[in-house]
């Protein structure tokens, strides 16, 4: 496909039996319409395929996500003891740094310990990452290590776990780089062609020198944080700024509270198991006040919430600023707050596979609030704007299995969890396109050709989406005809 330019034959839109074509010139949509004739454009007859707007994970850890799939998978563990036994398989030589990934202990019958990595790791540091990454558990060589002040627990929570993380990865950057290569192709082969990355780092670097050494499966946004805020804006920077081509300056991102598993989520009723624990507030109201108001015109807020309570401090700081933003995950939002999304602006960006993931631990420290819960239909039915993502290596970086989630509310084979908030084909699509997934003429030709019309897919086969093409700006990142 020369200079992004070519003409898809005989395609169809999700729900619609019209074959059509789409002729792209020099990376866009240039025409639309039954059986085109376009003298120069090569043609790839695609056979009643489905065609849509290419895909965005809207919130990614990139960095993470290419470490998770290096690193002991601890997601079948079910307790303490479990995660243990794990470790104490691993082969690791002497002074290894045992690392694991994905462990939930939100409904763990026994309790961690510090000791209880010791005996497992034999000798050899162990640092064990939860599965919302707001939590890591140590034991006492490693506590040494990274110089973590750890209790009998070998817990750490929020800050203190987020700097075990950042000085945890001791990977050469060019592995890294080229871990971050095959990560992305393998989500061109999901239908991606854009990510919103969120590493905790000033990511410019990193992905200047990803492109410069050959990345081009994915258009990325990187996220600023607010200690690298002056810098940023000191360089120029401001959300939408293109660095180079398909590296943009995305949202400035600001965590205020926690997360459900961890249970630090900052909420209006107390923790069941924790003696008047609301969760927490990390970032006080006044330094969010004074964060927007250097956003003013420049960066796009983007604010992780996740609790209710948290999630009503965020939208009335967007109030206060007087512009819109972003929130993070939304993941308890009270009945009140959900028409004050649409009346302020604000974005819900959702990972709706993590309702798959944290139904049961919802319904034991939330219970009687999970009818709010993801509240996907009551937002859109509110006026909001909402788009979707995976927060990997939390969730897979797989669009389908976050649209899958979002329609049926439920793991495969199970029964939706409070359904009525289940959302359409068509809406979770959409959320997954940037907003609209119907390609239009004019468009920049960031496409996705499906095996199957997702309209009339059942839940596995919405989840597991046979993708046959993926074009970015007209060019293929991902051929499987």
């Amino acid at each position: 496909m020369p200079n992004g330019s070519v003409l898809l034959g005989a395609v169809r839109r999700p729900g619609s039996s019209e074959l059509i074509d789409v002729a792209i010139e020099r990376g866009r949509v240039t025409a639309i319409g039954p059986r085109l004739d376009r003298d120069g454009l090569p043609r790839v007859d695609l056979e009643g395929r489905t065609l849509v707007r290419g895909l965005r994970d809207e919130h990614v850890h990139f960095t993470q996500w290419t470490l998770a799939t290096k690193r002991l998978d601890l997601t079948s563990a079910e307790s303490a003891s479990e995660t243990a036994a794990l470790v104490g398989a691993v082969e690791a030589a002497p002074d290894e740094v045992i690392i694991g990934v994905g462990f939930r202990d939100g409904l763990w019958s026994d309790e961690p310990t510090a000791h209880l990595l010791d005996a497992a790791g034999r000798g050899n540091p162990v640092v064990l990452i939860s599965g919302d990454l707001h939590c890591v558990w140590l034991n006492a060589s490693a506590s040494r290590l990274f110089g973590a002040d750890i209790d009998e627990s070998g817990l750490l929570r929020e800050d203190p776990a987020f700097a075990v993380q950042v000085a945890l990865d001791s990977t050469p950057d060019a592995t890294l780089d080229t871990w971050a290569q095959q990560a992305g192709r393998r989500a061109a082969g999901r239908g991606v062609t854009g990510v919103t990355d969120f590493e905790m780092t000033w990511n410019v670097d990193v992905w200047n020198r990803r492109f410069e050494a050959g990345f081009d499966s994915l258009r990325v946004d990187f996220g600023v944080y607010p200690d690298d805020l002056e810098r940023a804006l000191a360089e120029g920077f401001g959300t939408g700024l293109e660095i180079r081509p398909g590296l943009r300056v995305g949202p400035l991102k600001v965590l205020i509270d926690g997360s459900l598993n961890t249970r630090t989520a900052y909420c209006d009723h107390a923790y069941p198991d924790a003696d008047g624990d609301f969760g927490i507030l990390t970032v006080a109201p006044a330094e969010l006040d004074a964060l927007m108001d250097l956003c003013r015109g420049r960066f796009t807020p983007a604010v992780h919430a996740i609790g209710d309570r948290a999630v009503r401090g965020a939208l009335d700081a967007f109030e206060r600023a007087g512009f819109g933003g972003r929130i993070e995950h939304s993941q308890l939002v009270a009945e009140t707050d959900i028409a004050r999304y649409a009346r302020l602006g604000v974005l819900a960006s959702i990972q709706p596979a993590h309702l798959v993931d944290d139904r049961e631990v919802a319904e034991h420290h939330w219970a009687g609030r999970t009818g709010r819960a993801f509240p996907l239909r009551a937002l859109l039915d509110a006026g909001a704007g909402v788009v979707l993502g995976s927060d990997a290596p939390v969730a897979p970086l797989d669009p389908w299995v976050a649209v899958a989630a979002a329609v049926h509310r439920a793991a495969v084979g199970d029964e939706p969890w409070h359904g009525e908030q289940a959302i359409t084909v068509t809406e979770a699509l959409d959320a997954s396109c940037g907003g609209r997934s119907e390609l239009r003429l004019g468009d920049v030709a960031d496409v996705a050709v499906l095996d199957a019309d997702p309209s009339t897919a059942d839940h596995a086969g919405l989840r597991a989406m046979p993708v046959a093409l993926t074009l970015l700006g007209g060019r293929a990142t991902h051929v499987a005809l």
